[in-house]
């Protein structure tokens, strides 16, 4: 039974057995044998409190997806499947304790009665082949085996579905359903032993029944431990709040006449999954008799408030900017309860509306890179993309629209300016500084790694070394080029350099990495240059792999 789930009467069941089985190794009297049908019962029993305490687990999955299909349904779908494989597993075990007792006691027996098992009413209790002949065979080929990858298989799919920061609970389901050999004391010696035989071979059948009804209580445990388990992760991604505030995030407070105010509004910790109704337009706020204070639209839908799309649990607001100051607007956004009804909580905000100003934004970084083409958007609101005229003190621009590449021809500081050529007329939008620097150096690397350990098949597979940009530099098209690097390797106790020209091995190179590089040995490739797309030479760092 699951370690920390066991109450003071699961844990005196388990000990009694225990004690039973030791007991059977002495050879001790019927009055033993008749006490394993005490500890069976004790276990059906315990067995059947698992199977109502899982059915309210199941009650609780359909109510939470009936609820919420999209946030439940699919833990309620896992629940189900454990619930199938469960249900077959243990009536697997009832139907092999059916066989054993039918073919002991006959098909008329009185040991079964309307598909229980009364435990006292079975005459062959000490009989201890007739358990082994079904479980085990002649030839080894009796049922254990398949109920052996049965339990082996309930066992992975449970253990599939809990996540491996849960070691509590995937330790007691490998332990409850646990089919590994052991080892036991045969004639004074310890040996290993099959699951099977230690399980079902010279058993008692009232023994071996007893464990079926134990195993069936591992099973209904194992359930319950992955049914509470993915229950909990339902929401397990969500925080439990007491208080619902409004959220707007402005894209921007500052609008240009003849643009539009785009807005987000939302509640703060909102379910994606359920929707609120974000109302725009003036509201009251009305005093209940009980003090609570409520909130209500004024005036009629579509005619004096209107709502907004919402999306992912957020509204969007977009409204055209055309009259020049502070605006001010606000509404009420309604969410709904578990129990259908709605929460209202009011909200307010406002935009400034301001004439056209020049947005000139880089599109990978705030700065030009000397020597090659830096794109850049550029933009002035309330302007159209072809009346810009961009410029510069330093390089060359080239593009059309808000989409242009800046190359610059020395270090330091370029200048852009922008105007605009509206009606024949050319207005001066303003400037903006940018930093020049050179382009960053590469990393040298060897089968795509900038150090630590590579297979001896790995590294001969490679040609050679590779300049690769840094992961940060997004700049797409800019490459280095290695011209030359010293190897530098132990060789029978004594270190070995060789000087190569290009990024590709040299054929003493390759010899040596092939033939004289021990397992576990470090090879260094230094002082490599590189030239860059701006012609100029670089000396990259020292490059380390242990080779296995």
């Amino acid at each position: 039974m699951a370690h920390g789930k066991e109450t003071p009467r699961q844990k005196m069941i388990g000990m009694m057995y225990l004690v039973l089985m030791a007991m059977l190794a002495l050879n001790v009297s019927k009055d033993v044998l008749n006490a394993f049908v005490l500890v069976d019962e004790g276990l059906t029993n315990t067995t059947g409190n698992f199977a109502k305490k899982n059915n309210v687990y199941y009650q609780e999955f359909d109510r939470a997806a009936a609820e919420n299909p999209v946030k439940a349904g699919p833990w309620q779908a896992k629940a189900l499947e454990v619930k199938r494989r469960a249900d077959e597993l243990h009536q697997y075990l009832q139907d092999l304790k059916y066989k054993i007792i039918i073919k002991s006691e006959g098909e008329d027996t009185h040991a079964i009665h309307e598909g229980d098992i009364i435990g006292g009413l079975i005459l062959g209790k000490d009989n201890t082949t007739l358990a082994a002949e079904i479980m085990i065979g002649a030839d080894g080929g009796g049922r254990a085996n398949d109920l052996k990858m049965a339990i082996g298989g309930f066992r992975e799919h449970l253990i599939s579905l809990i996540s491996e920061e849960n070691e509590t609970i995937r330790a007691s389901i490998e332990s409850n359903l646990a089919t590994e050999e052991r080892i036991v004391l045969s004639h004074g010696k310890e040996e290993m032993q099959s699951w099977e035989i230690s399980h079902f071979d010279q058993m008692p059948l009232i023994a071996v029944i007893t464990l079926l009804s134990k195993m069936q209580n591992d099973v209904r445990n194992s359930e319950s431990e992955t049914l509470n388990y993915l229950y909990g992760q339902i929401d397990a991604g969500s925080f439990k709040f007491n208080l619902i505030e409004p959220v707007i995030i402005p894209k921007s407070n500052h609008v240009i006449r003849g643009n539009d105010f785009e807005a987000s509004v939302f509640m703060a910790a909102f379910d994606t999954t359920q929707e609120p109704i974000v109302y725009i337009g003036a509201y009251d706020s009305i005093v209940s008799d009980d003090g609570m204070v409520e909130y209500k639209m004024r005036g009629i839908l579509g005619t004096d408030f209107d709502t907004i799309p919402v999306t992912g649990g957020k509204g969007v607001y977009k409204i055209r900017g055309s009259s020049l100051g502070e605006m001010k607007w606000g509404g009420i956004i309604a969410l709904k309860r578990m129990d259908g009804s709605y929460t209202n909580k009011p909200f307010s905000s406002s935009y400034t509306v301001a004439p056209p100003a020049l947005v000139v934004s880089p599109t990978e970084m705030n700065v030009f890179y000397n020597g090659i083409d830096n794109p850049v958007e550029i933009s002035v609101p309330g302007y159209p993309a072809n009346a810009i005229r961009p410029s510069i003190n330093n390089g060359v621009m080239r593009g059309s629209g808000t989409r242009w590449t800046v190359s610059p021809n020395r270090l330091g500081t370029a200048k852009v300016s922008v105007s605009v050529m509206i009606d024949g007329v050319s207005r001066s939008m303003g400037t903006k500084d940018f930093r020049v620097e050179r382009v960053p150096p590469p990393l040298p690397t060897l089968a795509g790694k900038k150090g630590g350990t590579l297979r001896r098949s790995a590294v001969l597979a490679e040609l050679g070394l590779k300049a690769e940009m840094p992961e940060w530099f997004k700049f797409g098209g800019v490459s280095y080029t290695i011209t030359s690097f010293e190897f530098e390797a132990l060789v029978q106790g004594f270190t070995k350099r060789v000087q190569n020209q290009g990024a590709n091995f040299s054929p003493e190179i390759r010899q040596v990495l092939r033939e004289q590089i021990r397992s576990n040995s470090g090879v260094y490739f230094n002082e490599i240059k590189a030239v860059g797309p701006d012609g100029s030479v670089v000396t990259l760092p020292t490059l380390g792999i242990r080779v296995q």
